[in-house]
């Protein structure tokens, strides 16, 4: 996986948790492309530059996101925690 796809997998991670329409489809992460979560009912996405230099200022401070990690939102705040949701919506710690 580049390193494009890995800064995508986490700022996209944000944008389909935060959107009211979340189900169960598959996510569809496009490389280029960055999703941004700027707040309650703040998102955006948007075509990145191609630059070598952005993509190094962007993996700077990029983390990866761990495998089972569940974002959520209360009270219009996101947060994530380690953890699975079976089918039916319920949480349990791995």
């Amino acid at each position: 996986m580049t390193k494009v796809s890995k800064t995508l997998i986490f700022t996209a991670a944000f944008a389909v948790i935060a959107t009211s329409a979340f189900s169960e489809a598959a996510w569809d992460f496009k490389a280029g492309m960055a999703y941004v979560y700027g707040g309650p009912g703040k998102m955006s996405a948007m075509a990145m530059a191609p630059a070598e230099k952005n993509h190094e200022a962007m993996m700077k401070n990029a983390k990866k996101v761990p495998d089972n990690t569940v974002f959520f939102m209360d009270n219009g705040t996101m947060y994530y925690t380690p953890g699975r949701l079976d089918p039916t919506g319920n949480f349990y710690v791995n």
